[in-house]
């Protein structure tokens, strides 16, 4: 009943328009009190206001209410009141009804827009995705215009009903409200009116984002099949291009000559020729590489082109790998036929093995050699590896110089460079130009120069030489000594170097040589040039492994002992140089040994040795000055050997020249010892144990010997020397010789000693005073008075002539 009455309420007019029946319906606080109590509208009364809203209501309604309820008792505004009520009734059906009818026609449109815009936007999602050809993607251009057409022609309509949309919800505003309990069963007006308004927002809102979807997809769609359609024409031209430049290209390549057709003259010609053909090939590489560029950036955009593409553009790549690859065949034919047969070819050099061994040569040059039995490739020669293997059999030699000097002699053997003089060296030196010294030299520069070399040692010595053979060996231990990464180059110095060191000729003049090499205009050297002379010389018993014996691969000792003959100055002189170098220096010693070795080498002395017997002993003899009849070949005294019995005692000769007169008596053959030039010592490195040292340096024109002897353990090297005595009178030297009494040498003798006083101040007392006082037939107390009376060792010639001619005084008859 209270529900009724508050509807009935909202339908009357604002008390304003109707103050009658708003008092009415807004009695005083006692009606009010009395309408929540158990005042009851009568039966009738309802059921008449029901029928009003229904539209037959009676038009006058006339209450029964009881005497106890408080209302107005006027039918007149009775009637009124509820005339007021009806005209609210009918004015509420009409806005339900409104609201109902606007309502219902916007949610079906906007429902078949929703539909409409999925199932275009599927049609949409159909299109994708594009062929890769171009009749194809032209097709799919035009349906996609069509398709755009569509949905452009649709789209006013589609603004319409979302404007109308729009347009209800601005009258019709809702709440976001909470969803009704499950337990009201009943939802009110104003309610279903919001569910309503909020249902047309949603559908609105899908609408619109469908819509913008689906434009926006139209949009990209047609840029996509644009920028496709574009691509796919820019690869159609320059596929269609390409063939035509492979098509000229192949058949250039069709008009190619065989190799073996080719004079060898014009090699450089077709080799300059292919290198043109290539370089124009240049921009197809640049076409080739865009058109797969292309077809990656179309596989990358989900587009793949047609069977039809795709299998020209890998026909147009697999052509143009074949060209390339022919191109640089024929490029590499030909510089190996260059290589092989032209002028700096190395292909006479393959003779220089033989089977199964091969000679390859390595993209820098250097040859290298391939076994085809053992299936093995190295970098030496199959006779250089055994020359190296040769060579092992020295190592059993004490002495280091010596032990270097006997296995450069035979390299130097093997390679044939004993032969050559260093006159001839210098031509072809200068005939290549080799100037300045510092400059790089590449393999084939130093196969010109190492053939030139041997074909001009043929025309001068008139004999038969391998040419092959000694070029590819020379070459190979060039490159052993100075070039062991094998990087293809080396300096013109080291070539220089190599060659002068082996070369047949004076030391003396090897050493004037080298020196130039390094010297300026004013033939004076400084310590950087020198040491890199020194570091150069070094490099050879480096590769032999005694490189430790001769003080390493530091120079700068040597430098130091060198430039002490240069006065304090800064840069030394070639005479001040050779001058160091006449005292066998530690770091050049084995190259003076070498020239030792050499001229030793085909000497016959007429004696026996004492260890092994061999007679006539070949190369150097060692005879003990302390041992009566005592002569030892170089084997048994480099390698240690000693009788049974004896042991070698010091001092000791070395002979490596015939000695004259090999039937006098042992005393005219120890006064005819002797080494020319000035006595000095040469400290000759060695294995630790075993130390020898050589005294003395001949002269020209005279037979050269040396005096060997240990030294005490408490003197260092250079500090034993020996006597050297020059016989310049040979008159008195042949009557010495010729088996004179004792006696009448005595005289011969202090002629002797007369005449080396001049030359040579000092004398050694321990080699001559015994020969004196044995021939004076003094007793031994007369040596020991004068090793007691001079300073044990040394004193001057004229002191020694003075106290023989007193004893010769003083001689009993």
């Amino acid at each position: 009943h209270r529900d009724r009455l508050r509807f009935g309420c909202w339908l009357l007019p604002s008390p304003s328009e109707h103050p009658s029946c708003h008092c009415w319906f807004r009695g005083g606080a006692e009606e009010k009190q009395h309408l929540r109590g158990s005042a009851q509208i009568p039966l009738s009364v309802s059921a008449q206001v029901k029928g009003s809203q229904d539209g037959a209501g009676p038009s006058c309604v006339s209450p029964r209410a009881p005497s106890s309820v408080a209302g107005p008792q006027n039918p007149l505004e009775m009637n009124l009141c509820w005339n007021e009520i009806k005209k609210k009734s009918h004015s509420l059906r009409a806005r339900l009804e409104a609201f109902s009818d606007h309502s219902g026609k916007l949610q079906v449109p906007l429902q078949e827009i929703i539909d409409w815009l999925g199932q275009k936007d599927e049609e949409l999602s159909a299109q994708l995705p594009l062929r890769g050809d171009v009749l194809l993607v032209q097709q799919e251009k035009e349906t996609h215009a069509a398709f755009m057409e569509e949905v452009k022609s649709r789209g006013p309509y589609i603004y319409s009903v979302l404007e109308s949309a729009q347009a209800f919800l601005s009258q019709h505003p809702f709440e976001e409200l909470e969803e009704p309990s499950s337990e009201s069963k009943d939802v009110s007006p104003r309610h279903r009116i919001q569910n309503i308004s909020r249902f047309v927002w949603k559908q609105a809102n899908v609408a619109s984002e469908l819509w913008e979807k689906l434009t926006a997809r139209c949009v990209d769609q047609h840029r996509h099949i644009e920028r496709t359609l574009e691509q796919l024409l820019e690869i159609k031209g320059a596929m269609e291009e390409l063939s035509t430049m492979l098509d000229q290209a192949e058949s250039v390549r069709e008009t190619w000559e065989p190799i073996g057709d080719l004079f060898i003259d014009s090699l450089p010609e077709h080799i300059q020729s292919t290198k043109l053909f290539k370089d124009e090939l240049s921009p197809m590489k640049d076409g080739v590489k865009v058109v797969n560029d292309l077809a990656h950036q179309l596989a990358i955009s989900d587009v793949h082109l047609s069977m039809e593409n795709s299998r020209t553009l890998e026909h147009i790549n697999t052509r143009w790998k074949q060209l390339q690859a022919s191109i640089n065949e024929r490029l590499k034919q030909l510089q190996d036929a260059h290589r092989d047969f032209g002028p700096g070819s190395q292909h006479f050099l393959s003779s220089s093995v033989q089977v199964p061994w091969e000679r390859a040569i390595s993209p820098n040059k250097v040859p290298y050699y391939i076994n085809h039995q053992a299936q093995t490739t190295c970098w030496d020669h199959p006779k250089m590896t055994e020359l190296y293997q040769t060579l092992a059999d020295l190592n059993n030699i004490k002495f280091s110089a010596y032990r270097t000097a006997m296995k450069l002699r035979r390299v130097q053997k093997a390679l044939r460079l004993d032969m050559v003089t260093l006159a001839t060296a210098l031509e072809i030196f200068n005939e290549h130009d080799l100037q300045p010294s510092d400059r790089a030299m590449d393999v084939v520069e130093v196969i010109h120069c190492l053939t030139a070399l041997y074909e001009r040692l043929e025309e001068e010595r008139g004999i038969l030489v391998n040419v092959p053979l000694c070029v590819d060996m020379s070459l190979n231990w060039l490159l052993n000594v100075f070039d062991s990464g094998r990087s293809g180059k080396m300096r013109a110095l080291s070539f220089k170097t190599g060659i002068a060191c082996l070369c047949g000729t004076e030391v003396k003049e090897k050493f004037q040589y080298l020196f130039s090499q390094v010297a300026n205009a004013g033939g004076l050297c400084d310590q950087r040039h020198l040491g890199v002379l020194l570091h150069e010389a070094i490099q050879v018993p480096r590769q032999l492994g005694e490189v430790a014996a001769f003080g390493g691969s530091n120079v700068e000792p040597s430098i130091r002992s060198c430039f002490r003959f240069s006065h304090g100055k800064s840069a030394i002189e070639a005479s001040q140089f050779l001058e160091w170098a006449n005292l066998e220096p530690q770091s050049m010693v084995w190259l003076a040994m070498l020239h030792r070795v050499t001229m030793a080498e085909q000497v016959k002395h007429q004696t026996k040795c004492s260890v092994c017997r061999q007679c006539p002993i070949k190369g150097f003899r060692y005879r003990s000055l302390k041992q009566f009849n005592v002569d030892i070949c170089q084997t048994c005294f480099l390698t240690g050997r000693a009788s049974k019995g004896n042991k070698l005692h010091y001092p000791i000769m070395e002979y490596y020249t015939p000695v004259r007169g090999q039937k006098s008596t042992w005393l005219s053959r120890a006064v005819a010892l002797r080494c020319w030039g000035c006595p000095r010592v040469a400290a000759l490195p060695s294995r630790p144990g075993a130390s020898l040292q050589l005294v003395g340096r001949p002269r020209a024109g005279h037979s050269p010997r040396k005096l060997l002897q240990c030294p005490r353990a408490d003197v260092g090297w250079g500090s034993s020397r020996l006597l050297t005595i020059p016989l310049c009178s040979h008159t008195v030297a042949s009557a010495v010789l010729h088996g004179l009494q004792l006696s009448s040498c005595i005289p011969a003798l202090l002629q002797l000693l007369g005449e080396a006083s001049a030359s040579h101040p000092v004398a050694a007392v321990p080699l001559v005073t015994p020969l004196l006082c044995r021939a004076l037939c003094l007793p031994s107390e007369c040596l020991h008075l004068f090793h007691t009376r001079f300073e044990p060792g040394w004193l001057s010639c004229q002191h020694f002539c003075d106290w023989s001619c007193r004893l010769a005084v003083a001689r009993p008859r």
